[in-house]
């Protein structure tokens, strides 16, 4: 399962850097991948303190616990300064509902230990030892006060602290096709099934640009990286996967490795696994395009929560979540979904006809799982 990303990931990259003022960035930047944007719908939030591992696994759908791990053997004897001995991947996870249903999600990084880096004069190993455990994480800003006000409801008596510090940091993103071929996905499974992370430029996190390593010419809108994105079947954010609402499962959070099933128990566990060991998943999140009755596209004629039918049949299908231009992100029906019929349109559109389409990176077992079931039935 953990490679399930790996032709979507080889070309999706996402990290988070600290803003400098403008007048102070460099202004030759070498290349970082094929395009890369600012991500403004995107914030950082940093956890610190003794408990943040503890604090986030009893919280978090994935296991965190490897943030905590001792570097082990991959430490060098003599660690290049600036940058870090080994890179923990970062971690895709969510925050669930008490009742198993999607809040928030959350991209994780650790920064490099302070030993691999150095000091304001750059001329030695920094000084600063005892520096506290922590992390960031990048969330939807949309809702940032909202998940502030979550975590800090579950901190209780937990050493750590939950800060907004997006004014500090600002969130990228890089995507196309281009990256090294050398990329780490081998290394670094759960950064290749995540689509993001791997190949990532951990020493630029540290560095003094206020941008990662991305060539001016090659720096696009996000609107672009978010129709690349619709088109490979992934959402994002709270708006995208409906807060309160969704189902972990049948927004491919499994495919996107964003959940552990060995961990152990956190907030919405039981359903997560109830559903995982013993349901079919029979409604899914799947890429879509809009095309008139000669296949020519549509743009901007489907609106989200526009309802998809099957025009033949008349049934229902499912609804239309996201929707950019000709392309759109569908929660629908697999059974109506993915059979190749071309009778699904929009309701009260008739002339807008729905092409629902499988992502490469889907593991084969899910429509065999269906199939299955389907056929026993």
């Amino acid at each position: 399962m953990n490679c399930v990303l790996l032709s979507f990931s080889k070309h999706c990259n996402r990290a988070i850097h600290q803003t400098i003022p403008k007048h102070i960035r460099e202004t030759k930047l070498q290349t970082a991948g094929p395009v890369g944007c600012l991500i403004k719908f995107r914030s950082v939030i940093r956890f610190r303190g003794p408990d943040t591992v503890k604090f986030l696994q009893g919280l978090l759908t994935n296991d965190i616990r490897k943030f905590g791990k001792p570097f082990g053997n991959k430490t060098a004897n003599f660690p290049t300064p600036n940058v870090p001995a080994t890179f923990v991947p970062p971690i895709y996870a969510a925050l669930l509902t008490p009742q198993g249903r999607f809040l928030y999600d959350l991209f994780l990084y650790k920064p490099p230990n302070s030993d691999t880096k150095l000091d304001s004069t750059g001329t030695g190993p920094s000084s600063k030892s005892n520096e506290p455990f922590e992390l960031f994480a990048d969330v939807d800003a949309s809702v940032l006060d909202e998940l502030l006000a979550t975590f800090t409801k579950y901190r209780l008596r937990s050493k750590v602290e939950i800060d907004n510090v997006a004014s500090e940091f600002s969130c990228w993103q890089r995507y196309g096709s281009g990256p090294s071929e050398n990329s780490s996905d081998v290394e670094e499974p759960e950064a290749a099934s995540v689509g993001w992370g791997a190949g990532e430029d951990g020493a630029a996190i540290s560095s003094s640009c206020g941008a990662p390593l991305i060539e001016s010419d090659k720096e696009t809108d996000e609107q672009n990286y978010l129709m690349w994105r619709i088109e490979k079947g992934v959402a994002e954010g709270s708006t995208e996967i409906p807060k309160g609402e969704a189902m972990p499962l049948e927004y491919n959070l499994v495919g996107l490795n964003a959940i552990s099933f060995d961990k152990g128990c956190y907030v919405g566990q039981e359903l997560v696994a109830r559903t995982h060991h013993r349901g079919v998943i029979r409604k899914r999140l799947v890429p879509l395009r809009f095309q008139d009755n000669d296949g020519k596209e549509i743009i901007n004629r489907v609106i989200p929560g526009s309802e998809v039918v099957n025009t033949g049949s008349g049934k229902k299908a499912g609804l239309v979540t996201t929707a950019l231009g000709c392309r759109g992100l569908g929660f629908l029906r697999l059974e109506e979904a993915l059979k190749g019929s071309t009778a699904l349109s929009i309701q009260g559109q008739e002339d807008v006809k729905v092409v629902a389409s499988k992502p490469d990176w889907w593991p084969s077992d899910w429509l065999q799982d269906l199939q299955q079931h389907t056929a026993f039935a």
